[in-house]
């Protein structure tokens, strides 16, 4: 139960920092200028009440996150992974994760969207030098015709030095893409830089919880 109440509050904190988001895109240019009409300072208001929340919110989740042993929390709001170990936050990460985007093949009906799951997962399997096996929508997504053979799907360098496996075909993984690191790119799993990417694997270990949020 505990672990079930620390998803839901870091899904409650993932909502809330989603809302502080929304405000500063959409008021930072009025907060910018001279405070004088009721919305600015309505808008103001709301916007402190939003981040005292998501303050309170992380301070639940720091006091439910297990005292020992090795486990892993990602935000998917702010693209940032954790590493923790006895309680301790050993390494605090740049990640990026999906992108929310909808991909749909017209000809067989099929669609995808790109988003990473939230929840808490386990650690299934670690993959030194793993090699992808692109799906069918990775061609689709670059208007190429799906292949036949096999051989044509492997990409040997696209999940960098290690993976990570958290099952469904989510992984954590290496990228080529270091500049977009940050940023909500992802066709679902968690891209790490290769520093990052090599301490987390050899910290973790197989059964190692994940939490996501």
């Amino acid at each position: 139960m505990r672990r079930r109440e620390t998803v839901v509050v870091a899904i409650a904190v993932a909502v809330v920092l989603a809302l502080v988001l929304f405000f500063l895109r959409h008021r930072g240019p009025a907060a910018a200028a001279p405070d004088t009409s009721p919305l600015d300072a309505a808008g103001q208001k709301e916007l402190k009440s939003l981040q005292s929340r998501a303050e309170g919110l992380e301070r639940r989740i720091a006091g439910l996150q297990p005292r020992a042993g090795t486990f892993v929390v990602i935000d998917t709001g702010r693209n940032r992974l954790s590493l923790y170990e006895n309680g301790a936050e050993t390494l605090k990460a740049v990640c990026s994760t999906g992108s929310g985007r909808a991909l749909v093949d017209p000809e067989r009906k099929r669609r995808w969207v790109f988003d990473t799951p939230r929840g808490e997962f386990f650690i299934r399997a670690k993959h030194p030098d793993p090699v992808w096996i692109k799906p069918d929508w990775a061609f689709l997504e670059v208007g190429e015709a799906i292949p036949r053979r096999l051989a044509e799907r492997l990409a040997p360098t696209e999940l960098g030095a290690y993976a990570m496996d958290l099952g469904d075909g989510y992984l954590i993984h290496g990228t080529l893409y270091k500049r977009a690191l940050g940023l909500s790119v992802t066709h679902g799993c968690v891209r790490l830089g290769d520093d990052d990417l090599d301490n987390v694997y050899h910290k973790v270990r197989i059964g190692t919880p994940v939490y996501i949020y």
